[in-house]
């Protein structure tokens, strides 16, 4: 059972970002590919010499008949993940309320319809940072791709590896990509409407914090001082929560911050508007405010735990509070924390 309550708590979220390499837009990098299983290499090889003879007798004589046929063995070949990305839809130029199983925004234009929402086609127009693509962030960015989110700029400096497998999102065969690029690969199949921006890099090193303060500013209009509506702090320690800080302060972005407890039973929420609310380094973590160098706390071959449930909980308690933010329902809450072992 997961209770909401009002009370302290020092936390951990999913993971800060880290290297230089920037890839905006919606392109994500492939991971390498081996012959799917039960095909033989000899034949895959075959077929890609007769595809290549189909191409150059194209060269001749074009046939739209010859290049769907060449398509589909193309698909074949790529396997299961092939197929499913040649299902993927098309882009959708405006949302419809059409109650229809071809229409994937009925449902969520239905909180027009029952008075939850003034309009809510209007989600179109926002974009949303998320710093952070671990247990708590790509489940964020799955929930705002799925909601129809304009743009979504994500920030992280790891790679998927099988170890991330015991939470939700990324699947084994994107082990070795980046994280970011991982889920524009997972975001764009979902819903291929939304913008989204891959940004590999490390935040809290001086190169990574100003491209990090640049693509915020980016597309910045009507006297404001940023390019995004809200940002979102999905990371796993403190250096990184003080630099979103930092930089959010100096932007006046208004940002909300998430973490799950070492231990993974508990977690939070949190909203930061620069000149309203108390700033971040003003209630900081009780392991920091103790004076104790977070750093210290790492040791080879032990890691925090991780439950899937509760980084979903954390996720959707944060994209929950982001859609009322933005669409401007119900009351945003300033501060959430869920205790699944305590029963009050």
């Amino acid at each position: 059972v997961f209770i909401v309550v009002s009370t302290k708590y020092s936390a951990v979220g999913s993971s800060p970002p880290r290297s230089t390499r920037h890839t905006p837009i919606q392109t994500a990098a492939a991971s390498t590919r081996t012959d799917p299983p039960g095909r033989p290499a000899a034949t895959m090889e075959e077929e890609l010499h007769a595809l290549l003879r189909d191409l150059d007798a194209l060269k001749q004589l074009p046939d739209p008949a010859s290049i769907d046929r060449m398509r589909d063995r193309v698909v074949k070949m790529m396997g299961p993940s092939g197929a499913a990305a040649a299902a993927t839809r098309s882009k959708i130029k405006d949302m419809s309320a059409e109650v229809v199983d071809s229409n994937p925004y009925s449902r969520l234009m239905a909180l027009q319809r029952m008075g939850i929402v003034d309009n809510y086609e209007r989600i179109r127009d926002y974009s949303v940072a998320i710093v952070g693509v671990g247990g708590v962030g790509s489940v964020a960015a799955e929930m705002l791709t799925r909601c129809g989110i304009g743009r979504l700029l994500l920030y992280d400096y790891d790679t998927v590896e099988l170890a991330n497998m015991n939470r939700l999102f990324f699947r084994p065969d994107q082990v070795g990509m980046t994280k970011t690029d991982a889920a524009v690969q997972t975001l764009s199949e979902i819903n291929p409407d939304v913008v989204l921006e891959s940004y590999s890099l490390n935040i809290t090193t001086v190169k990574g914090f100003e491209t990090f303060l640049g693509s915020l500013k980016a597309r910045s209009s009507n006297g404001r001082s940023t390019g995004v509506d809200l940002v979102l702090s999905c990371v796993d320690n403190y250096e990184a929560r003080m630099v979103v800080n930092q930089a959010c302060n100096e932007l006046r972005q208004t940002w909300m911050e998430s973490g799950v407890s070492e231990d993974a039973v508990s977690g939070h929420i949190q909203l930061l508007v620069p000149g309203e609310t108390a700033c971040f380094a003003c209630a900081p973590p009780l392991v920091v405010a103790s004076g104790v160098d977070e750093r210290t706390l790492k040791r080879d071959g032990v890691c925090a735990a991780s439950l899937p449930t509760t980084m979903g909980v954390v996720a959707g308690l944060l994209v929950q509070n982001s859609l009322k933010y933005l669409l401007k329902f119900g009351q945003v809450s300033p501060y959430l924390v869920i205790a699944s072992i305590e029963l009050l």
